[in-house]
């Protein structure tokens, strides 16, 4: 079976995508993201070193001149930040100074070596298949068999060091206390970023690779709170946005890194604004979700009380806009929505509980007095439950209800005498 360029193109993205996922996941937990920036760029003296050494661009020597640069950018952050130097101060003056050095020595220092600062900086993936290898009797690309080699190494130490990689990355003080070597786990984790960086040079570039190591990592983030979806999650979203950047920048006619690049930006700005629990958007629909349920049932609490104070328990808008102390359109809205909700009726003007209204104030009225009985059992100031229970009664479940009413040992009446409501079969 033959595939085409595009095919190995999209190839090549995914896979890098999923080694920089897996690694990134743990930066972005440890939050430690930019160190992740700052060594796929300080790798480059190592890379030059190596050539300068060799006289060639062996991958050997390059793998092992960019370990040691990426364990020595981490050491040297640790050690400035160790005598007081802020974490992204040291982080910034570290990488910029070896990149700036690396830059120095490719421009000046290896006029016989065919190093491109370029394409280390911004690849060209869409010349993968010009450099082809035979395995196992097929033609493959050289940038598929080390990438498809770095995720599996990434992979296979992170399945064996799942658990210590986990507690170093939530609480690095106890994985400490039970005896992990938090330092060999650190320095492990930046040996891999600096083998997954450079193997990913040529093919990617360096850019495109700190956009696969932080923005999948940081989009599975936003998207669950479970470090097991959390990599496949970062996986997934790398190589899918691999593909897709790949069908923009033919669509466009433009750089192929830069148009992935962009989509993995393009799926973070999604989930950060849509995330089910993290996203912007969705945290102000559950908020005004919640304001309209609060003033809901503060209308049915309310309506409640007049019916058992009252014998014409029907009210008009204003009436409630100025015990409430709100807007008439504000009123107006609440009433509205319980009127749909069929727990409010109304007849010229005045409206009144349904049957349903009824037996939802009730078991509100059932679950403020309950709370109200609860605190004052405890020795809460009695002049304070009222307002106590006014600001938890909207978010007490059933059974806590239940609970609370066995903890009261089923009382009849709270601390000022009222009621409270039978619980509903």
């Amino acid at each position: 079976m033959t595939l085409t360029d595009s095919a190995w193109i999209i190839i090549t993205g995914a896979l890098v995508a999923g080694s920089c996922g897996l690694l990134g996941c743990f930066l972005v937990l440890r939050r430690l993201s930019m160190l992740g920036d700052a060594i796929s760029h300080a790798v480059l003296p190592g890379i030059v070193v190596a050539a300068m050494l060799t006289g060639s661009l062996q991958s050997l020597p390059m793998f092992v001149g960019a370990v040691v640069l990426g364990i020595l950018t981490a050491f040297i952050v640790q050690a400035l930040e160790r005598s007081g130097v802020q974490g992204d101060a040291a982080i910034g003056v570290t990488f910029t100074a070896l990149f700036a050095l690396g830059v120095v020595m490719v421009s000046g220092g290896m006029r016989d070596v065919h190093l491109d600062l370029e394409c280390v900086l911004y690849g060209e993936i869409a010349l993968v298949s010009l450099n082809k290898m035979r395995v196992g009797g097929f033609l493959v690309p050289q940038a598929v068999v080390v990438n498809a080699g770095l995720l599996l190494l990434n992979l296979t130490l992170i399945t064996l060091l799942y658990k210590s990689l986990k507690i170093c990355a939530f609480d690095p003080e106890m994985a400490a206390a039970v005896g992990i070597n938090v330092a060999v786990m650190h320095y492990l984790l930046m040996a891999l970023v600096s083998v997954t960086t450079v193997g990913a040079f040529e093919s990617v570039g360096a850019i495109l690779v700190v956009a696969l190591i932080i923005a999948p990592a940081a989009t599975a983030y936003l998207l669950t709170d479970r470090l097991e979806r959390m990599l496949l999650l970062a996986v997934a979203v790398g190589a899918a946005a691999s593909a897709v950047g790949y069908l923009v920048a033919q669509r466009l006619d433009c750089s192929i890194a830069g148009a992935i690049s962009t989509v993995c930006g393009g799926f973070f700005l999604l989930a950060f604004l849509f995330s089910p629990t993290h996203g912007v958007v969705s945290r102000t629909v559950a908020q005004r979700r919640l304001r309209q349920r609060v003033a809901d049932e503060d209308v049915l609490l309310w309506g409640g009380r007049r019916l058992e104070s009252q014998t014409e328990p029907a009210f008009a808008v204003d009436e409630l806009s100025h015990s409430q102390e709100w807007l008439v359109s504000e009123a107006t809205s609440v009433v509205a929505r319980l009127a749909r909700a069929g727990l409010l009726q109304g007849q010229a003007g005045c409206y009144r509980l349904t049957a349903g209204g009824q037996s939802r104030a009730l078991e509100l009225l059932r679950q403020h007095r309950l709370y109200e009985t609860y605190l004052d059992n405890l020795g809460y100031p009695a002049d304070h439950v009222h307002a106590a229970a006014d600001r938890v009664e909207h978010h007490l479940s059933g059974a806590l209800t239940a609970a609370m009413d066995r903890a009261a040992d089923y009382p009849q009446r709270d601390p000022q005498g009222k009621p409270i409501p039978p619980a509903r079969d």
